[in-house]
């Protein structure tokens, strides 16, 4: 049996272009659209391999569509710049909620030595 936190509650503030997630033992996390689409579990953000992910450019102002539930175990988000695969698993967003600040710099990190830089929105 999965002991991993669930949500209790999941809301979309689409003018903030934030998604907030209560999980079931007191955690709260606000994650950017722009965070989770740059972060997405689909094949086409982190390849079918290891060191095959695609760096995701120009996602500043994207966001979130609309939320389909899974299952009991994880959502589907249908951003606004036609993205719409990968399964966010409870476990994946509370792994992405508790290590945000890490893995956002690691993020930001490859996209410098990729030559990018994020447009300030």
């Amino acid at each position: 049996m999965d002991k991993s936190p669930k949500p209790l509650s999941i809301n979309l503030h689409k003018k903030s272009r934030c998604l907030d997630i209560e999980f079931d033992d007191g955690k709260q996390f606000r994650y950017s659209c722009e965070f989770l689409r740059v972060l997405s579990p689909s094949a086409d953000v982190k390849g079918h391999g290891p060191g095959q992910g695609v760096i995701q450019t120009g996602r500043e102002d994207v966001n979130i569509d609309n939320i389909e539930p899974v299952g009991n175990y994880a959502i589907k988000l249908l951003f606004d710049d036609g993205h719409h695969t990968g399964l966010y698993s409870w476990s994946y967003l509370y792994d992405l909620g508790t290590n945000m600040d890490e893995y956002w710099r690691d993020y930001l990190e490859k996209l410098e030595k990729a030559g990018h830089s994020r447009k300030q929105s």
